[in-house]
């Protein structure tokens, strides 16, 4: 399977779990799923791929779904819940970052195996950690800030517009200050101009696939609150 068909594929995998978590499990389920793709996206964004002639970093597509989550809890459930996931999403990358390198801090035993591949891949966490967490709590904070007030002045109306616009600009925020962080130095100047690039494209495309699927969140009742 060619790497275009699985982003796709994986990309609209991915924006309908978000539906199902919210469907199952409401507010709760969305909080969760949002502590879950920071943390993956965050092991995935070590890896470069070629997607469409381009070069970029996975992650792209669980990163921009949390703003699909984010979004569904500031239409359904006010901004301050919506600052409540992104605050929380904030936590759970902050403990991720300590527990493996206080992991990495244990010496391990003549037969394991894993300690090499963990510095690897959590060797190189804190400034990817860094990198995120800095873009994330200003992206998501402008984010929830701009869909709101695009709402105040649109009422319920236009839901496409404030989920779209807020994400667009927000993910743009993003992707500079989170390449900029972890990747200036990194690579060189035209390879990392390109991840820039394609990496806020790629983010932007996952962004416009989630237009159907919040209004598709309106018409979906959280079964908990049926049980509650």
């Amino acid at each position: 399977m060619s790497n275009e068909l699985l982003w796709v594929l994986f990309a609209l995998f991915d924006l309908t779990m978000v539906i199902v978590m919210f469907r199952f499990f409401g507010r709760v389920g969305l909080f969760g799923l949002i502590v879950f793709n920071l943390i993956v996206c965050n092991l995935q964004v070590i890896k470069t791929v070629e997607l469409f002639g381009l070069t970029t970093t996975l992650g792209n597509i669980l990163y921009a779904s949390v703003y699909l989550s984010t979004d569904i809890l500031s239409e359904f459930y006010g901004k301050k819940e919506a600052q409540r996931g992104v605050l929380l999403g904030f936590v759970a990358l902050l403990l991720m970052t300590v527990y493996m390198q206080l992991a990495l801090q244990f010496t391990p035993t003549a037969e394991d195996f894993a300690q090499p591949h963990l510095e690897a891949i959590f060797g190189f966490m804190p400034r990817l950690t860094l990198a995120s967490m800095a873009a994330y709590l200003m992206s998501q904070s402008y984010d929830v800030w701009a869909f709101h007030a695009i709402r105040k002045r649109t009422g319920s109306k236009f839901l496409w517009l404030r989920n779209n616009m807020s994400t667009l600009v927000s993910q743009l925020l993003d992707s500079a200050v989170f390449c900029c962080i972890a990747f200036w130095g990194v690579f060189e100047t035209p390879v990392f101009l390109e991840i820039l690039l394609t990496t806020y494209l790629f983010k932007a495309v996952v962004a416009a696939l989630d237009t159907p699927f919040i209004y598709f969140a309106r018409r979906v009742e959280p079964l908990v609150h049926r049980v509650a």
